[in-house]
């Protein structure tokens, strides 16, 4: 993706604000569609998002300027504004009907799983693709996402959600609902633990993957020709180490349990980002590393807040966590851009894990409630 920008001439300020219009997006739309998720139901939603992105992945394949690159950026945000909370809250839900909510964690984790190794016949595919022309990966993102739009049909909505009076949900009731949520302590520290330091520090990691990456394998001797069809190979071992690792999801959550995962994690991922500035290759197993604990570390999130939330406005709440996240996101991304202009992506993200070793730490002190 980020080759494709670098190959229409972007440089890493504009590829920032890319992103930022991204999260900007998503801090405007993601209440307003989680709204609207709570009301048309969760799987009409996810067919709206669905569809949206399909549109959104053409027309980026198509483009050959930075302002069309901004507006299907702000399209794309929107259509994962649809998705966002209502994934969650369409597969916490069903499980509700089988009382069988507390293994969300793990049965997210086996989806991400799934996902993750068929991701890894896909970055195959688009490596070769791309080495040919970068843009035809896009092209065939547009067909497979456009085919999800086809699946999502085949949904149900969930018992538990059919029974809520949604059709009486009010935009007051609802932002009634989501003041409620986050008005609880615990879910208020979780927020600032979470959706903003360690969940803004980390997506700089997905951003800088592909530049870092060509930058250590060129260093290493590997030809500039060669980089796009090993970053497929590279993104298949990234896809199968995060879904080995998302298999585990609910055997790690016995096992360490959701407070030890969140008190050591910041800390681990941090040095590490660090510790790469200084000895480069370390990125490669860093960005693996990164990538398996990443949809883990989301599942649990989404088991911990979906806990302490109620069905009837669960969309909602849900979006406005990814809104927060979305919120804090912004000035992680410019300020890196500009870094990465000026110095070099790998300070980038030594400045961005700094930040997070000695922000968690920051918060820990004022003993942050992460509870079981």
């Amino acid at each position: 993706m980020y080759l494709f920008f670098l190959a229409q001439g972007l440089s890493f300020t504009q590829i920032a604000i890319l992103e930022a219009l991204y999260n900007v997006t998503t801090l405007v739309g993601e209440i307003p569609t989680g709204y609207v998720g709570d009301r048309i139901g969760r799987r009409n939603s996810l067919l709206v998002g669905t569809v949206l992105i399909a549109v959104t992945l053409l027309g980026i394949g198509l483009s050959e300027s930075f302002l069309a690159l901004a507006v299907l950026y702000v399209c794309w945000s929107m259509g994962y504004n649809f998705r966002s909370g209502s994934e969650d809250a369409w597969l916490y839900d069903t499980l509700t009907d089988d009382l069988s909510e507390s293994e969300f964690a793990h049965v997210r984790g086996r989806g991400e799983s799934a996902s993750l190794a068929v991701g890894a016949v896909a970055a195959i595919t688009g490596g070769y693709l791309g080495s040919v022309d970068l843009s035809y990966p896009w092209f065939v993102a547009a067909a497979v996402t456009g085919l999800g739009a086809v699946v999502v049909l085949t949904l149900g909505e969930p018992e538990s959600y059919r029974e809520t009076d949604a059709d009486d949900l009010s935009l007051h009731r609802t932002v009634g609902i989501v003041r409620d949520a986050l008005s609880r302590r615990n879910l208020r520290s979780f927020i600032l633990y979470y959706y903003v330091l360690y969940a803004a520090v980390t997506y700089l990691v997905f951003v800088f993957v592909q530049p870092i990456f060509e930058t250590v394998v060129v260093s290493a001797g590997v030809s500039e020709s060669e980089v796009e069809s090993l970053l497929g190979w590279f993104y298949a071992g990234y896809s199968l180490v995060g879904a080995v690792i998302s298999y585990y999801t609910g055997a790690i959550k016995a096992t360490i349990g959701v407070r030890s995962w969140f008190l050591i994690l910041p800390f681990v991922v941090g040095t590490a980002l660090v510790g790469m500035y200084f000895v480069p290759i370390l990125a490669l197993p860093t960005f693996l590393v990164a990538r398996g604990l990443s949809d883990v570390t989301r599942s649990f999130a989404g088991q911990y807040v979906n806990d302490r939330i109620e069905t009837l406005g669960r969309a909602t709440v849900l979006s406005s966590m990814a809104m927060v996240s979305g919120l804090a996101v912004v000035p992680f991304q410019l300020g890196s851009g500009v870094i990465s202009d000026r110095v070099s992506p790998l300070f980038a993200l030594a400045v961005a894990g700094g930040v997070l070793v000695v922000g968690s730490g920051a918060i820990l002190v004022w003993e942050i409630p992460v509870s079981e």
